[in-house]
C-alpha cells in the first residue's frame, strides 16, 4: 500500500511541483491538498496520512501552529516543512518536524527526503478497547479496569507508553493495555530510574532499548528488545540516555 501523503501550501505552483516530485516515487501517493490551516486539520483527520508537507506560513495562518495539532492527533506523523523561511528551523524542530526543505526546492534533497521515509516504515498500530488505569500501591502493578474486565500489569513488565488515536496504549511483551489516563498520570506511577519519558508523545523503559538511530534531525528512534514497537526520543533525552550509561 502507498504511503499517503497531503501538501499544506497556499501557492497552487509549488503544490504541484512537490506532487509531481513525489509520485515520482511509486511507493508514494498524494491524497489531499490544501491552502488553509481549517482545512489541513479536516484533511488529515479524514484521510490519515503517514506524510505531510507543510509551508511556514499558510494564508496568514501558522504552519507551526498546524504541526502541532496534528503531532497531537498522530505523533508519528513525518512532518517536512516546505518554505522559504530558513528562520522558523529551529521552532520546526521543537515540533519535532521530520525534516526541514527551502525554497526553492533541490529535487534531489526531496528525494532524499523520501527515501529516508521509506527506510523507516513501520506496521500500523493495532486498536484497542478504551479503558482506565490505576496504580496499585504496594504491589508494583498498575490495574487496568475496562467496562467489565480488569488487567494487572506488572509495572516491571512495561517497555513502552505511547499516546496513540487519541488514547494511551501500554505496552508489554505479551500484551497491549489501552487507558484514557494521560501520559503524565502514568509517568507519576513509575520509577523515574527505569523509565523515561522520552518525548512528549512516549514513555520508555531504559532497560528493555534495544539500539537508538537518528530520525529526522534532532530527532532518534529506539528499538526495543522484546516488542516489535519502537518509540521517539528527543535529542536532549538522548543526551540523557548516554549520560547513564557513561
Amino acid at each position: 500500500m502507498a504511503i499517503k501523503v497531503i501538501l499544506v501550501e497556499d501557492e497552487s505552483g509549488i503544490r504541484m511541483l512537490l506532487k509531481k516530485i513525489i509520485e515520482k516515487k511509486e511507493e508514494f501517493q498524494v491524497v489531499g491538498e490544501c491552502d488553509n490551516l481549517a482545512d489541513a486539520v479536516s484533511l488529515f483527520a479524514r484521510l490519515k496520512p503517514e506524510v505531510v508537507f507543510l509551508d511556514i506560513e499558510i494564508n496568514g495562518a501558522s504552519g507551526i501552529d498546524c504541526a502541532k495539532i496534528i503531532a497531537d492527533m498522530e505523533p508519528k506523523t513525518k512532518i517536512v516543512f516546505a518554505t522559504a523561511h530558513s528562520e522558523y528551523m529551529s521552532e520546526a524542530f521543537e515540533v519535532y518536524a521530520f525534516d526541514y526543505l527551502i525554497k526553492p526546492f533541490d529535487i534531489e534533497r526531496v528525494e532524499r527526503t523520501l527515501d529516508r521515509i521509506l527506510s523507516l516504515q513501520e506496521p500500523e498500530p493495532l486498536d484497542h478497547l478504551d479503558k482506565i488505569v490505576r496504580y496499585e500501591r504496594g504491589l508494583d502493578r498498575l490495574l487496568v479496569k475496562g467496562r467489565e474486565s480488569m488487567s494487572f500489569v506488572d509495572i516491571q513488565d512495561i517497555i513502552l507508553v505511547q499516546r496513540e488515536n487519541n488514547s494511551t496504549v501500554i505496552y508489554t511483551k505479551q500484551d497491549s493495555f489501552t487507558t484514557s489516563a494521560g501520559l503524565g498520570d502514568i509517568e507519576a506511577k513509575l520509577d523515574p530510574d527505569v523509565f523515561l519519558r522520552s518525548h512528549k508523545s512516549y514513555i520508555i523503559n531504559v532497560s528493555k532499548i534495544k539500539k537508538i538511530e537518528p530520525y529526522g534531525r534532532w530527532t532518534y528512534i529506539v528499538a526495543f528488545k522484546d516488542i516489535d514497537k519502537d518509540a521517539l526520543i528527543t535529542a536532549d533525552k538522548y543526551e540523557e540516555i548516554k549520560k547513564r550509561f557513561s
